[in-house]
């Protein structure tokens, strides 16, 4: 096979790729939220969580994992320094011991309000609308990607013929 020549004016460079402006623009955000979340005493995996719960409250832990895109192996160990924080109560539910329920206390909810109060839309210096447009473009990425990776895991007979291997093709910019 021969290799692609990186001076070659078609090559593709990092600027290329649309994963890599996705990815270090989340690196960013961390970044700029984190002078926020030390004032509040929270790493951004624990504030999301909040965020989670505040919106939907009593949450089972693998449901919770799923809305976060977070394993278990992640989660639990979060969710117990939260309750040791005073933020979030775990227990089992009642009508099913294997689950183990979620729910904010009074001061997690203090949290989430404090919180509130603290935004970096302004900081990504897009209008009000297109922030919203931005952020549908990349919740319509990630479920694209998402619903991808269900159907090439997926039997053959469950896919599209027309699938082929991985080729590499040009990334919108």
């Amino acid at each position: 096979m021969a290799r692609i020549d990186p001076t070659h004016p078609d090559a593709p460079r990092l600027s290329d790729f649309l994963c890599f402006a996705i990815y270090s623009a989340n690196l960013a955000f961390g970044r700029a939220y984190k002078p926020m979340l030390d004032g509040l005493g929270v790493t951004y995996t624990q504030w999301i969580t909040i965020v989670a719960l505040w919106e939907h409250d009593n949450e089972t832990v693998s449901s919770l994992g799923e809305k976060l895109f977070l394993e278990s192996n992640t989660l639990t160990p979060m969710l117990k320094k939260l309750e040791g924080m005073g933020y979030i109560r775990r227990q089992r539910d009642p009508a099913d011991e294997r689950q183990v329920r979620v729910t904010l206390t009074e001061a997690g909810r203090d949290l989430r309000e404090r919180g509130l109060q603290r935004t970096l839309e302004k900081a990504t210096g897009l209008a009000p609308d297109e922030f919203s447009q931005v952020q549908n473009s990349i919740v319509g990425i990630r479920d694209n990607l998402l619903k991808h990776m269900r159907e090439s895991h997926a039997p053959k007979s469950a896919r599209d013929d027309r699938d082929v291997p991985f080729a590499r093709q040009s990334e919108p910019r």
